[in-house]
């Protein structure tokens, strides 16, 4: 099951950001490699793939939010929400009726409008992101995402006990902030500082073993 996430992981750029809003009379978008990994993480709660997931699409939603006029610090936040958002609700994406790749940034765009009400700010409509076509998987393709694979699983171990425990709750045990910080007995900022910053270390050490 592993190989065959980590075989799809490399597929993902379909379904960036374009200014364009998706047809609804189009076809339904073909199966990619994001949705693949969403199903894994709806079927099987698969960590793996969610941690391909994040790492790919992490920075393109905050740099997608950051062009739509929100500070980089917001940014961050908005994006790290979403994909917890989409970890808890991926049982809820329907691949025939939108790529995961325009769900996921579509779930991007609804928390910064939340936002900006909750700012008492007018929420103005985005267009969804546009969804294309991916090519097959070549052999290097499958090779690469092994290592990859291997990759994630030396930055989850490379976690401190306090950062690993409160990413644990997070993703993997569906647990908001507020009851984290009442389970570990901890300020709520601190359970969001700690979320934050392990993610952030597995971003690096992601990128650094590239």
């Amino acid at each position: 099951m592993k190989g065959m996430h980590g075989a799809i992981a490399q597929n993902f750029d379909a379904g960036r950001p374009s200014g364009r809003s998706v047809n609804a009379s189009s076809n339904a978008p073909q199966r990619s490699a994001a949705d693949a990994l969403v199903v894994a993480i709806a079927r099987h709660q698969d960590r793996d793939a969610f941690a391909a997931l994040f790492q790919h699409f992490a920075p393109r939603v905050k740099s997608y939010l950051i062009r739509l006029g929100v500070s980089p610090a917001q940014a961050d936040e908005l994006a790290q929400e979403a994909l917890v958002v989409v970890w808890r609700k991926a049982a809820l994406f329907d691949p025939s009726q939108a790529s995961a790749a325009t769900w996921i940034f579509r779930i991007a765009r609804n928390l910064r409008i939340d936002a900006l009400r909750r700012d008492r700010r007018a929420a103005a409509y985005e267009p969804d992101p546009s969804d294309a076509p991916e090519p097959p998987p070549t052999p290097d393709v499958h090779r690469a995402q092994r290592q990859r694979d291997e990759r994630v699983r030396a930055a989850v171990a490379s976690l401190g006990a306090d950062q690993l425990r409160v990413v644990q709750l997070s993703f993997f045990q569906d647990c908001p902030h507020a009851e984290i910080a009442e389970t570990l007995g901890l300020p709520l900022g601190t359970v969001k500082s700690r979320i934050r910053n392990a993610l952030q270390k597995l971003r690096a050490a992601l990128e650094e073993s590239q």
